[in-house]
């Protein structure tokens, strides 16, 4: 079994225990919106090889400011090895369930990683807000975002995407504010919603939308 150690900030630790195991490339997955009420749901992969690799100053997105994402996103894209992102849009997690949609996402970012080594990856470690994909070797971790670096750089570069995905979506629908609140739901959007209706990326099965229609 497993074991891991829970630090203030991630490390490489979990990592490094699976190279030794001879899992050559392991790759760290996390999810960003899981809960608005609109925009899509973003999984992003980060496979490291060395803790060289390593972005200083790169912890679970929520625990960054805004600025801190940003400046760490390029990074963390230069330094990996490889990276991928699989997004799932609002029509698609009305559709199939917010639980299905989070494995669609995160099998597209999987993928992706997967096109650019051109082979298979060995291992994934994921937060445990991430369900478990079949046929995968895997390893589902509670509050793995904050502990393990993979998952932490996963986790800020789906952090950053999804953010200029719904800054875009503000100048589309400005009068929801997108920007500000991201598509959850706050006083502001649910007074927005209940202002101006449901626009074509709200989430039509989540309660609060639904009501409003």
């Amino acid at each position: 079994m497993l074991t891991y150690i829970n630090m203030e900030n991630p490390d490489t630790k979990l990592e490094e225990k699976l190279w030794r195991r001879g899992l050559k490339y392991v790759v760290g997955v996390d999810e960003a919106g899981r809960g608005p009420l609109a925009g899509p749901i973003v999984v992003s992969a980060v496979l490291i090889q060395s803790s060289d690799q390593v972005v200083e100053g790169v912890r679970d997105s929520k625990k960054m400011s805004k600025k801190q994402r940003e400046e760490r996103y390029d990074e963390i894209l230069k330094v990996s090895t490889a990276c991928g992102v699989g997004i799932v849009s609002s029509k698609e997690i009305d559709r199939v369930g917010i639980k299905e949609a989070v494995r669609e996402a995160m099998e597209k970012a999987v993928l992706e990683v997967e096109k650019k080594l051109k082979c298979k990856v060995d291992y994934i470690i994921s937060d445990g807000a991430v369900y478990l994909l079949e046929d995968r070797e895997m390893l589902s971790i509670s509050h793995g975002d904050l502990h393990h670096y993979s998952i932490s750089a996963a986790s800020v570069l789906a952090k950053v995407v999804r953010d200029r995905i719904m800054e875009k979506y503000a100048k589309k629908y400005p009068e929801y504010g997108f920007e500000r609140h991201v598509g959850y739901g706050t006083k502001q959007h649910l007074e927005a919603i209940s202002k101006y209706g449901v626009c074509p990326i709200h989430r039509r099965s989540y309660a609060p939308v639904k009501k409003a229609l």
